[in-house]
Formats: C-alpha cells, structure tokens, sequence
C-alpha cells in the first residue's frame, strides 16, 4: 500500500474473492430436494448437486465480472471520509468543520469535535486505522489530537452538563462526566512519533555491497528469512480431507439413486449426506483461509513480506531507502474469512521519510523478538510501543501461622533435631517434630531465596521467603543436615557440581573433546631479545611470584558443547493419570458411538440390529482400546531443564525445543477469548508455544523453579537477579 504525503488510507480487504454467495439458504434448499419423491432418479440427483454447486458459482459471477474494493476510511487535507465501492464518498468530515480528533481508550473510538458538539464515528479496529497512524497523521494535518480515558459515551458538553444541573435533570444521564486525558497513553503516542522524527530526519542508509562500506547506519549483509509455523494440519491435507467429503457425499447420493428413492428413510439418508458434504466443503474452506502463513524476507536492500490468506498471494516489495522506520508490535490484521479488520498481536508499520504511512505489514504469528531484532541488525530502525508495568509473582504468605507476627523479633531455627521458631531471646516457642517433616526444599522465586516444606506423606503444607523468616539460605541448610533433617537444594548442589567440574574438566577430558592451541616460544635474535613476542595473556595463579606455570609449553583448554534442551539434566513430565484416562474413554466412547449408528444404519442390510449391533460393539471397543494405546504408546512429554523446554515424545522424536534465553514464562493462559490453556511466553509477552497435553501443574511449578525457567507471565521490565547466596 502506497500513499501520497499527509493521507491515511485504512486498512481494507480487496474485493472479488471467490467466496459461496448463501450457503446456508442453498444448503437448506439441497436438503428439502433431497427429502422429495422426484421422479426420474437421475433429475433428482441433478437437482441436488446444481443446488450445492449455486453458492459457488455465484461466489464466482461478481470476480470474473470485476473487482471492486470494500469500502474504507481516509484521512486527508478533505478531512475524514469513508471512500465506498467506485470511489464514492460515503461520509464525509470536512477539515474546516473539525476542531479536534479523540481516541477513547475503553472503547477504542474515535469522536470528532465541532462547533456543535461531537460525533463518535466510529471503532479503531473497524475502521481499519491504528491509533498511531492516526495520530501521526492528523497532527500533520495541523488537527488537534487528544487521547481520552474513558468511553464515548461518558464525553458529555460541558454546557449540557450546566443546563441539566439548572433544570434538575442530571438524573436522567449516566454518572460520569467529562473524563481527564490518559496521560500514559498520549504520551506513548507522542514518544512514538518523536522517535519517527528523529528516523525521518536521519538520511537514508545505503546498502553494502561487496567490501564497500555503507554510510549511516550499520545494515548487515546477507538475506534472513522468518516464517510463521506451519499450520496443523497442513493446506493440502485440509484440501484433501474437504474433497474427500465433497467425493463420498457424491458417491453415497448417487448410490442411494440408483438403489431407489420410493422409501422416505433412503431420501433422509441422502438429505442427511448432501448436508455433511456441504458442511465438510465449508468447513474445509475456513480453515484453510486461517491456516494462512507469512514469510518476512529482510535484506540491506529491501523487505518482501509474503501472506498467503487462502489462496491468494499477496507479496509487498519496500525498497530500504523508503522506509524510515518501522513500528513494530500490536496492530491489525484482515480476517480471513470475512476480510474485516481485526486486532492483532504483532504486526509492522512502515513510515517514511515525510512521516507518511508506507506499508502495512503482517506479521501474526512471528516472534516479536525474533522480527525486531531481524530488522535491527539489517540496519532498520524499528520502534516498539511502551513497555507495560510489571506484574509481581502470584506468591504470597498466606500460609504463615498467626503466631509467626505475635512474636516480636521472631525467626526460624533448628532445634533438638526438628524445626522451631524462637522469640528475639532464642527461646523457642513453636517446635515442629523431627518426625512430622518429610523434606525441606531450597528453591529462588523472583530472586529470593524461598523454603518449602513437605509433610511426611510428601504433600506441601508450607512455604515461605527466607527474608520473612529471618534466617539465610546457608544457615538452614548447613543446620539441617547437621541435624539430619531431609534438606534438598538443587541450585546449591549444582553450582557446587559445576565448579568442581569446571576445576577438573581440564584433567579429566576425554582425548576427542580436547582442543590444543601452541603459543611459540620466544625466538632469540642475534642480540639475545626475543623476536615476535607473542601477545600477552591474563595473569595466571602461578604467576604471582613470576614464575610461568606453563614455561613454554602448550596450552590445553577444553570446548565443551553446550547443553541443549534435549540433552541437558532436566524432569521429565508425563499427562496426568486422570487425563490418559479420561482420553481412553472417550476415544472407547467415540467408537461405540459409530459402531451403534453403523449398527442402526446398515442393520437392515447385514441381518437385523441386534445381529449387527452384537459383533459392531465388541469390535468398537477393541478398536478404541487399541488404536488409542497405539497413540498413547508414543505420546508427549515435556522436559524443563536449566537449558530450556522441549516436548519430546516416548520414541524420542522431539516435536519443539525453546532455549532458555527464548523463554520469558511458563503457566497458563486465562485469556478472556479462548479457554485457559498451558503456554510458554516469550520475554516480550507473546505466546510461542501451547502444550497440548496437561502435566501435573504443581510438578511443573516445581520443575521451572528448581531450574530457572520463569513460571507465570513474563516481567521483561524486571531482571531476575541470580540465586541469592550463590
């Protein structure tokens, strides 16, 4: 999309897609033709098919014809319009009519000031403009733009107001009034667009070609490409599986035509067969126009974006000299399946250099981190929107006894083998028994050092920072197991392996992993001083008193590869038990389902119901145990380890792996628009991943604790500090 200067074009889908015109009336249709006595056969079975086929060829009728883009909105020196089909102004706001523009944040509408009030034109979202778009461009235009906390409805004159407060009528409008500006919002606008000026105001950078250096900014030779995961299933298996839908309702009609259509059970079947083959077309279609993929190709020269929606491809080609910046983060994207705008997770808006809106770009489905920093090392400048507050760790004290905060000074101890807490004297008022504790787990949550304690049958009865407790993490360790109490602190024992590791690797390395690196020795000249005196290196241990602990001699060190995912200590978490089970009964369900309406339908023809139904059932449930156990048998698993996450199944074969500098958190997803489910965040805040199969969500919270991975949504405004006492 390319526009002239100070003009805002909405976002809209272009027009003269194939697309079925009433399938629902049609399908209905279909299903009462099949319902009737038509004689001959063959014109009843014709009529059936022409009937299904009507949507699409209508669908198709308008495309040949012509193609007429939907209707959008624009901003410009005219003012706000809506542009309907042909170009025809639909609405139209004159600039000399406007006295301001607002966006209300709890709705997201956007009102026009007049001399006689205001007028909510409209959602953001529906109407296909982006609120920094907007604002960018109406403030180029010399309009006043405001950002107002609240709804557009809760915008009243302020004259009203007065005149209803005199007449005693104020309480016939909602509560409310004039609502102040948010702040935060305006000012991350006007933040946005100062960075889009100082990008504006830098000169295009030139791309490397060859060892010719590129003035400006830095742009890093070579071609990168980011894809969005392939859809599951794939295109072409939902193609498949749509036309083997529309091919067996074909055949069944044909076959119930030509064993006779005299009796009304045979004409429902047919009915009941055209309808699951125009359901499976549709339902094909629909998923595969969302099973869309995008592909960024990002160079030093330009940026092709490649969306597949269905099966159009729309390919966008920016040359680098025309694009100043780029906005990357929440925006817009076409809906698939009507062509609507709808609100996106990621998505790119590319300005140019006279802060004009160039392309937009989509981008659902990547990795926001992976796209930024992609466009950043080609010598892009991107700007992301502001940063949201962080939110803390679900972690709280509710589980410390009353009498913890009614003894002043108090602290834990461990006292006459067990676990006590002792008043600001060391007298100990409370004592927990030897014999009532069944473990003690030293673990770091957001950078504190925390203590869980288990019962003797292994359940959590408390947990707790070591800060309330007033009482190290080295203290509680090194006193329990003095006292032989079951203490576990994974992070210690592994920082202790590590070291010793690292201490004797060298000594112990086995030959292949083992790299030498020769520094020669100092050559002698003529005049006694050495020629080519190698470069110096940092002060060994053994120098301190100057002898060289090497004299000479080789230098050995050890490369070692890194740990993966895969390969790296971790917990291994399996689907809960109650889960398989549920699973195993409703697979065995499902199939005694198709078997009774197998029974129930070809009974007739295979002896009788009762003959059809005592081998069908039997079978059904063999079929299920077994098919299920063959899917079981190789079923997910998911390994959380100090090196990242993966899901591996129990062959071994490893669907997806994530490391650890990729993860930003770890929990579940309770968004208000899908069902919760269990995710893996990015540090951006995205999802990258779903878990399909539902592990033991304690076991889990345990698992990322003990090896770092953050569990809950990610906090990328707050570091998490390494272990304490570490």
């Amino acid at each position: 999309m390319r526009t002239v200067e100070h003009e805002l074009v909405g976002l809209a889908g272009s027009g003269g897609r194939w697309r079925p015109v009433a399938a629902g009336p049609f399908t209905v249709l279909a299903v009462a033709l099949a319902l009737l006595p038509i004689r001959p056969v063959w014109l009843w079975a014709a009529l059936i098919g022409v009937v299904a086929a009507i949507p699409w060829l209508l669908g198709a009728v308008p495309d040949a014809r012509r193609r007429r883009p939907r209707p959008y909105w624009r901003l410009s020196e005219a003012g706000l319009e809506r542009i309907g089909r042909g170009g025809l102004v639909m609405v139209s706001y004159e600039r000399s009519r406007i006295d301001g523009l607002a966006i209300t944040t709890g709705d997201g509408v956007l009102t026009v000031f007049h001399r006689f009030g205001r007028t909510a034109v409209g959602g953001m979202t529906a109407m296909g403009l982006e609120p920094l778009a907007v604002f960018v461009t109406a403030r180029r235009l010399g309009i006043p733009m405001h950002v107002l906390d609240g709804e557009a409805t809760d915008l009243l004159d302020p004259a009203l107001d007065e005149a209803l407060r005199a007449s005693g009528l104020e309480d016939d409008i909602p509560g409310g009034g004039p609502l102040p500006r948010d702040h935060a919002a305006e000012k991350r606008l006007l933040d946005q667009e100062a960075a889009l000026l100082a990008a504006a105001h830098e000169p295009p950078a030139e791309p490397t070609t060859g060892d010719r250096p590129s003035r400006g900014r830095g742009r890093r030779p070579g071609e990168q490409r980011l894809d969005t995961p392939e859809p599951l299933p794939s295109r072409r298996r939902i193609m498949a599986l749509g036309a083997l839908t529309a091919l067996l309702g074909a055949v069944m009609i044909v076959r119930i035509a030509l064993d006779g259509t005299s009796e009304f059970g045979a004409r429902l079947a047919a009915g009941c067969w055209a309808l699951a083959a125009i359901a499976g077309v549709l339902a094909a279609r629909r998923r595969l126009l969302r099973a869309a993929q995008v592909r960024w190709t990002i160079t030093a020269e330009r940026v092709r974006v490649r969306a597949r929606p269905g099966r159009r491809r729309e390919v966008q080609d920016l040359r680098a000299g025309d694009v100043a910046a780029v906005v990357v983060g929440p925006g817009l994207r076409l809906d698939p399946v009507s062509g609507e705008p709808r609100r996106a997770d990621l998505a790119a808006l590319a300005f140019g250099h006279r802060m004009e809106l160039v392309a937009r770009l989509p981008a659902h489905g990547l990795d926001g981190f992976q796209l930024a920093h992609a466009l950043d090392d080609h010598g892009y400048r991107v700007i992301t929107p502001g940063a949201r507050a962080p939110r803390g760790p679900d972690y709280g004290l509710e589980g410390l006894p009353e009498i913890f905060a009614q003894v002043p000074g108090g602290r834990l101890v461990v006292a006459d083998g067990g676990l006590g807490w002792a008043d600001a004297a060391g007298d100990v008022v409370l004592k927990m028994p030897e014999d009532r504790i069944g473990g003690i787990e030293l673990l770091t949550i957001g950078g504190h050092a925390w203590v869980r304690l288990y019962d003797s049958d292994g359940d959590e009865f408390f947990a707790a920072p070591l800060s309330a407790l007033r009482i190290s993490r080295t203290d509680l360790r090194d006193s329990a197991r003095r006292a032989g109490l079951p203490v576990n602190d994974a992070e210690y024992d592994a920082y202790l392996s590590a070291a010793f590791h690292s201490a004797v690797s060298t000594l112990a390395a086995p030959e292949p992993e083992r790299a030498t690196a020769a520094l020669p020795a100092p050559a002698a000249g003529q005049d006694g001083m050495a020629q080519d005196a190698p470069a110096p290196r940092p002060e060994a241990p053994g120098d301190q008193d100057g002898h060289d602990g090497h004299d000479g001699q080789d230098l050995t060190f050890t490369v070692s590869a890194l740990p993966s995912p895969v390969t790296a200590p971790g917990a291994l978490l399996d689907a809960t038990r109650r889960s398989r089970v549920g699973t195993y009964g409703m697979s065995v369900l499902l199939c005694e389902a198709v078997a009774l309406l197998g029974a129930v339908w070809l009974g007739p023809d295979l002896g009788g119901f009762n003959a059809t139904a005592s081998w069908s059932m039997p079978a059904g449930l063999v079929i299920g145990l077994i098919g299920y156990w063959l899917y079981d048998r190789n079923r997910s698993q998911l390994r959380v380890s100090s090196a990242g996450l993966a899901v591996v199944t129990r062959r071994g074969k490893v669907e997806w792996d994530l490391t650890r500098d990729r993860i930003g958190g770890v929990g579940i997803d309770e968004s208000a628009e899908r069902m919760p489910r269990l995710v893996v965040w990015a540090p951006s805040g995205r999802v990258l991943r779903q878990i399909t199969f539902p592990p033991d969500l304690d076991e889990l919270r345990r698992a990322c604790e003990r090896y770092g991975v953050p569990w809950g949504p990610p906090d990328a405004d707050r570091p998490a500090p390494p272990p304490p006492e570490l």
